[in-house]
């Protein structure tokens, strides 16, 4: 069988790596959705809730996620629309009880991953489809 087209181009290192980030961005932003909404929150948005240190330690997060599309290859135009994200989540989280609200809207380590998917023109469903190798098979 054809490995689809996005394994072949990246490599695999490049596709875990870029599952990874998804992976993070996800329970950073969109984890744990609210029942009777189409609301989701992640863990950003519980960090949110402790003052100060909880901001700072959800900004350390998206910042290994610009880290790591740096590493990727990203140009700096790009990485530099990363931080701007990631500023404005920062600021805008950091205001008391409306940037808890905030958090809940402005998703920014998803809009940092879309950025990255975008540029290796990769889907997050292209990430799901793509066969991971059969550890058992190597034993």
């Amino acid at each position: 069988m054809e490995q689809p087209k996005t394994e072949r181009s990246l490599g695999a290192d490049h596709l875990r790596r870029l599952r990874r980030l998804s992976s993070i961005a996800s329970l950073m932003d969109t984890a744990v959705g609210i029942p009777f909404t189409r609301l989701r929150i992640g863990a950003d948005s519980v960090l949110g809730l402790v003052p100060l240190a909880g901001d700072a330690a959800g900004t350390l997060v998206s910042l290994y996620l610009v880290n790591e599309a740096r590493r990727l290859g990203l140009p700096r135009e790009k990485l530099a629309r990363m931080l701007g994200n990631v500023g404005v989540d920062l600021i805008g989280g950091a205001v008391p009880v409306l940037g808890d609200l905030f958090d809940m809207y402005f998703k920014s380590n998803r809009r940092n991953v879309d950025l990255v998917l975008d540029h290796f023109s990769v889907s997050r469903d292209d990430l799901k489809r793509v066969r991971r190798p059969n550890r058992r098979a190597r034993r």
